[in-house]
């Protein structure tokens, strides 16, 4: 039977490349998409995930929208100079037809997990606001989720928000904190296996030749994107950042992993910071946490023409 996941996004073109890449894979039934904050404000990541349903041709999915904020102050804004005003590389599409559910991703979350006990998948591709609400609201929900598969953090390599951080940690530590805390499985699928996943140019132009619409759609918006990346890192191509979660939810066998107990920084310059407690005896701030799986190597080659086939 397919995995049943529901997406926690941002998008986000990055996120856009996730959610279609899990549409198109059989192992995944994705039977929700729940919104955040992060590369966009809420509202425009809820509308996000309404068209880009749409363009799937899936508006049997529902969305559900989620927290305006993070846990402990504002939303400090989203990155237009990374995928475009509109967080779809700046090709503005129409407003969607459809509409978001009543209720609010916490409480989403917490009514599909509940209603199928340990067959529910939560995969978060940006700030972990909304799992830490629905933990909040409802605590049993840690004991009935299959797994956490997120995409964030930076256990042994530096940041991209900041020389310490990740973006999407960095947007919420102590929601972080707590779903890394919990005791839910959780895998983390960070900057430490994600920088070395470099979708090319060549790579790239085989969105542009399928004659698919979802193909089609991030043929159009990954320019920008790449345009960042090209500027920022000095590569050819992107980075494949939320995909590999929805990799790592298909086949884990694609990374080398390593189990540690995790704390996030939630102040002074390293604020967003994910410290592995690695060690056989973990230091006080680390004891009693739940080991985390953390994913430290990866075939970027399977891994890239896993979801170049799904799409392609």
């Amino acid at each position: 039977m397919a995995r049943k996941i529901i997406i926690d996004t941002d998008p986000g073109v990055d996120d856009t490349m996730a959610i279609f890449f899990a549409l198109r894979s059989p192992e995944l039934d994705v039977i929700g998409l729940t919104t955040i904050f992060g590369n966009v404000d809420t509202d425009l990541a809820t509308t996000n995930a309404l068209r880009l349903l749409e363009i799937a041709g899936r508006t049997d999915i529902p969305v559900a929208k989620g927290a305006d904020h993070p846990l402990t102050g504002p939303f400090a804004g989203g990155v237009a100079f990374v995928h475009g005003d509109d967080g779809q590389g700046n090709v503005h599409l129409p407003p969607p037809a459809g509409r978001a559910v009543d209720g609010s991703a916490a409480a989403f979350i917490i009514e599909q997990v509940m209603a199928a006990p340990g067959e529910i998948t939560l995969v978060p591709l940006g700030p972990l606001t909304n799992l830490a609400l629905a933990l909040r609201l409802e605590p049993r929900i840690a004991n009935q989720v299959r797994e956490v598969v997120l995409m964030g953090g930076n256990a042994l390599c530096p940041g991209n928000a900041t020389p310490a951080a990740e973006a999407n940690v960095h947007n919420d530590p102590e929601a972080a904190d707590v779903v890394l805390g919990a005791a839910w499985p959780v895998t983390m699928v960070g900057l430490d296996v994600t920088h070395h996943i470099n979708m090319t140019p060549a790579h790239l132009d085989r969105y542009a030749q399928a004659d698919n619409p979802l193909a089609q759609h991030i043929s159009r918006i990954v320019p920008h994107y790449r345009a960042y990346f090209e500027q920022s890192y000095g590569i050819q191509g992107i980075y494949v950042h939320d995909s590999s979660a929805v990799a790592c939810a298909i086949d884990p066998s694609l990374f080398t992993v390593e189990r540690w107990p995790v704390r996030v920084e939630t102040q002074g310059i390293s604020r967003g910071k994910t410290w592995p407690g690695n060690g056989e005896r973990p230091l006080p701030p680390w004891q009693g946490r739940p080991p985390v799986t953390v994913c430290v190597g990866v075939d970027a080659d399977r891994l890239l023409e896993l979801e170049l086939s799904r799409l392609t």
